[in-house]
Order: structure tokens, then sequence, then C-alpha cells
């Protein structure tokens, strides 16, 4: 399309050409036009111009997101064919108040963390036929606090225009930052709480599914390898805890799989800058394990959300709800040994809204500065068994105000106080910086 177009320029700009200065219609064009050479020619430039485009796209615009994906996760789909590198990257200084808010010692360390490191390495085999992954190396060393691991691996293959195939590793589309989880495409320095211990980002499984949309609508569906909600299995994973979700996740390392999950997401697109969808998952949880008198443990997990989000004339405005609920926690607490506040929530809850406006918008300039309060409540055991208890230090409200400066789309530099209160009283405040990059 876009090559049709510029060929349409291209040849009214030769017409042109031929037409001295004075009045149009004192002017005629030559009787005898070579068409077929002038088509050669405007091919040629057509081919030299998308060269050009295309060295351009080593550094994609933090906006350019293709199927659901971060702008470097995205670079794969948009060369003509071949190899695709991209990548992403953090570092996060965090300075905590030495006292909790019922003024005793916190015991926190400050700490100064390069984070994350990310590689993208994707293949575009034709116009159908896709590969693409991530690489990531977090907190810099393997031999001290550090891991490696596949974020995602996964191939595509277009049916249609707006019909695909996904299977391989996969990230649960749910949520904002479980997809779109490169530093300059969001704001704080450290993703939500609900995005972590709810929507136990980042979360990523085996997987096959279906993905697809036009413009007004995006979607995407999956069946996936069920969580480990109780641990111990061939994965590794420590299983669910009063803390969330996040110890179930097998991430694709020998996942057992005698419980899978089906997750599936939908998204109206059809107004620039403003985005509006839910997502859903649903799947058991005990992997097939059993109590002493036999009894499967079915451990049924549903998580379900809905999101918003508008960017436009320099506002970014953003808001989420998750709810999550798992049966048989009385079940899962006896094979894991967990009793009185230790208890894995039957009902846990998180939300959070947050705004933005780049106050450098109306100045003749690449750079942004974008002041930010997000304002966010997660509790993680909103209802648990009978005969345990709630542990108030996991009804926590995280109020954060910052500033992210941008001296270019693909590189931010972000700071932000949290005032951090729980119904325990052992809030302790922090303040961050972090450095962020994508290419």
């Amino acid at each position: 399309m876009r090559r049709t177009i510029l060929k349409g320029l291209l040849l009214l700009a030769a017409l042109g050409a031929w037409m001295p200065a004075g009045s149009l219609e004192a002017q005629e064009p030559p009787d005898t036009i070579d068409v077929e050479d002038l088509n050669r020619r405007i091919e040629a430039i057509s081919r030299e111009l998308e060269a050009l485009r295309l060295g351009r796209e080593v550094a994609p615009e933090a906006d350019s997101s293709v199927m659901g994906f971060g702008p470097a996760a995205s670079k794969v789909y948009r060369v003509n064919e071949g190899v695709s590198i991209g990548g992403y990257g953090e570092v996060l200084y965090e300075n905590f108040s030495d006292e909790r808010e019922n003024n005793t010692p916190s015991g926190k360390t400050d700490q100064f963390d390069a984070l994350r490191a990310i590689v993208y390495v994707g293949y575009k085999f034709n116009d159908r036929l896709i590969f693409n992954s991530e690489i990531e190396f977090e907190h810099a060393s393997t031999g001290q606090a550090g891991s490696a691991s596949l974020e995602f691996a996964y191939l595509d293959y277009m049916i249609t225009g707006g019909l695909g195939v996904r299977a391989g590793l996969l990230l649960s589309p749910m949520g904002f930052l479980n997809e779109l989880h490169e530093p300059p495409v969001f704001l704080g320095t450290e993703r939500p709480v609900t995005e972590n211990r709810i929507i136990p980002s980042t979360w990523r499984e085996n997987g096959i599914g279906l993905f697809g949309g036009n413009d007004q609508i995006a979607w995407r569906a999956y069946a996936m390898s069920g969580f480990d909600g109780i641990g111990g299995g061939t994965s590794n994973a420590s299983g669910f805890s009063d803390g969330g979700l996040r110890g179930g996740r097998q991430k694709g390392s020998k996942s057992v799989a005698e419980d899978l999950g089906v997750v599936g997401r939908v998204d109206y697109v059809g107004t620039l800058g403003l985005t509006v969808g839910t997502s859903a998952y649903v799947g058991n949880s005990g992997q097939n394990r059993t109590l002493d008198s036999g009894e499967t443990v079915d451990a049924r997990t549903f998580i379900w959300e809905g999101h918003a989000d508008y960017q436009a004339h320099g506002l970014e405005l953003r808001g989420l709800f998750a709810l999550a609920t798992v049966d048989d926690a009385e079940q899962i607490n006896e094979l894991k040994g967990f009793t009185g506040s230790e208890s894995v929530g039957e009902t846990m809850i998180g939300w959070y809204l947050q705004a933005g406006y780049n106050v450098l918008r109306d100045v003749p300039t690449v750079h942004q500065l974008i002041p930010y309060v997000r304002f966010e409540e997660v509790n993680t055991q909103e209802d648990v068994p009978t005969g345990f208890l709630a542990n108030p230090a996991n009804d926590e409200t995280i109020v954060s105000l910052g500033t992210a400066w941008k001296p270019i789309p693909q590189v931010v530099f972000k700071a932000d106080y949290q005032i951090r209160t729980t119904e325990a009283d052992t809030g302790v405040d922090q303040f961050n910086v972090a450095i962020g990059y994508l290419f």
C-alpha cells in the first residue's frame, strides 16, 4: 500500500517536472511519454526509500507496538524478511526509609541493581511465518542473585490478514505490563504491585492459541500450562502463598502439565490513543496432587481484569482492576503446611489509577518531561478459608509520585517517591531512581 501511494506521488512529481513555470492551462505535457521507463525509475526510487525506511527502524518509535507487544519486541513484524535484533534494559536504585509507619526499624537495605538486560531475537521467514524470542538476564550475574531465562519464544503463522496461530512459550495476555514491560513505555520506576502478585508478571507458559483483529478490535486466546499452586513439581515452582499467585508460575521449565489453563483477551482500539479491554484466565492448579485421604486437589484458579489506557495531547491516563479466586485454598494450605495467617487467599483484589502529563508538549523539542502519580490498592488475602487468618500486612496501599524524562522516545530516566501503608502499619516508604532503554 505504501509503495503504491509512493508511486503515485512520484508520478505526479515527474509530470510536474515537465511543466515550465507559468499557468497550468497554458502548458501541455509532451505528446509521447515513455510510461514504461518512468515506471522503472519510480520502482528504483521506491526501493531506495524502502531501504532507508528499514534502516531507521533500528531505533523504533516508543509508541510503535505490534500484536500487543512492546516496540522492541515488535521489530520482527516490521522487517521485510530475515533476522531482527532488539532489546531493552533497566537499572534501579532503591532507598528505603529507616522506619516503618509504626515507627519501628524497617530493617531494609538500600539497593542499586542492574535489574534487567534483554535481547530480542526474531526471524521473519515470509509474510506468513515469524519466529520471535526474548532472552532475559536479571540482576547482573547468575553467580550471585541473578538469573538467565527465556521470557518467550514462539512461532506465528498468519492464516489471513486478521487471523493467526501462535505456539511456543507464550506471554499470558493479561493486564498491561505482562506484554508491554519495556521501561520507556510505562510510567513508574517499578511495575504496579497488582501486576506482580495477582497478575503475576512476567507470566509465561508453554501453549498454543489464536490471535487477530481489525481496526476496531484486537484479541488473543491461548491454551497454556496451568499454575503449580502447590509447588514442588518438576518445574521447581514454589506454589501459591499469602503474597499471591506469583510462585505458581512454571515459566515453561519442565512444566507439570496434568492441569492446563485457558486465557483470553479482547481490546477496543478503534479510537486513536485509546485502549479499553478485558481478559480472563481459568484453570486447575493442583496438578493432580492428592491429600492423605486420597482426594485430588483441583485448586481451580480464576483471574479477571479490566483495563483502560488513554494517551493523547501529552496526557497519559491508565487504570486497571484485577480479581483472582482460588478454590481448595484450605487443601493447598494443608499440603504446604501453612497455618494461621500464612494462608493462600481464596479471593485477591488489586487496582490502580495513574496519570501523567508531558509538560514539554508545547515546546519545540523531542524531549518529554512527564510528572505522574499512581494510586494503588492490593490485598492478596481479601478472603481466606475458615480457620485461617488474613495478615493485615498483605492489605497494602501505595501512592507513587514521580517524574519521567525522555531525551528521546527510546530512553527514559525516572524518579519517584512511594508512600506505602498497610493495615498492619508496617509500610516502608521508599525513593527510587531508574534508567531504562529500548532499541
